[in-house]
């Protein structure tokens, strides 16, 4: 059977496709194919960092053969260059390079409020530096030289994770947008009954009739589209607990 190899150099990794291989560093073509069909359920393209040209193109050739799109840099700051809050997928980038290292950028993306996941690959034995990136908020780490069937788990649970973070941005989005829908005193009224506060109590805080309570909860509940004062407290909570940079 045809096997994908990724062998160690003495300086990086390198991709290679042959017969009869047959190292721990082997991800069959049946993955491949099996991850390619996975692509469907999960989007972005995987933005590869590392200042070693070798390693940029293996984990590309790796990445693309699954059907994914891979972008290449060469140093945190030519990535920084080109990224924006709105792009999608997920970072593979190396932890120690020449300027702006692993670390230092995901500093950087932290402060420009970009949520790409991020997976740091390290040297051998590197602990502890993989331990200060998860620290500071990469999703997960490999060691050099890599596993290809390890890597290409880890990007698509990133790319996974990636979706949903869209997802929910987009909920929080048109929640937003719903709200703003919503006059002043329909505000007041979903406030409160977000609070538990019965319609009785609302009309006696707001200095207004039951019947009007009733009239402006009705509204607000229909232009927020909440089917239940449950789901209205969850509208509301996923919008308090954004985490501040992420629009």
């Amino acid at each position: 059977m045809l096997n994908v190899c990724l062998e160690s150099g003495p300086q990086s990794t390198i991709y290679r496709t042959r017969e009869g291989c047959n190292t721990e560093n082997t991800v069959s073509i049946r993955y491949i194919e099996k991850m390619s069909d996975a692509k469907t359920a999960v989007g972005g393209n995987v933005y590869i960092i590392d200042d070693d040209e070798a390693v940029r193109d293996s984990v590309s050739t790796l990445v693309e053969s699954i059907g994914l799109a891979a972008l290449r840099f060469s140093s945190g700051d030519d990535f920084l260059a080109a990224v924006t809050a709105s792009s999608q997928g997920c970072i593979v980038t190396d932890i120690r390079m020449p300027g702006l290292s692993g670390l230092d950028l995901q500093d950087q993306l932290a402060a420009r409020g970009i949520g790409l996941p991020v997976i740091v690959l390290t040297g051998y034995g590197d602990v502890s530096a993989a331990v200060r990136a998860m620290k500071t908020g990469a999703i997960d780490f490999v060691e050099k030289p890599f596993n290809a069937q390890e890597l290409l788990d880890k990007i698509q649970h990133a790319l996974a994770i990636d979706d949903r973070r869209r997802a929910d941005d987009d909920e929080s989005a048109a929640i937003r947008e719903r709200l703003a829908s919503l006059t002043n005193r329909e505000r007041e009224v979903m406030e409160l009954v977000a609070a538990g506060s019965a319609n009785k109590v609302i009309a006696l805080d707001l200095n207004i009739s039951e019947r009007t309570v009733e009239v402006h909860r009705g509204r607000a509940m229909k232009k927020m589209s909440a089917r239940s004062v449950a789901e209205l407290i969850h509208m509301l909570s996923a919008t308090r607990e954004e985490k501040p940079g992420r629009r």
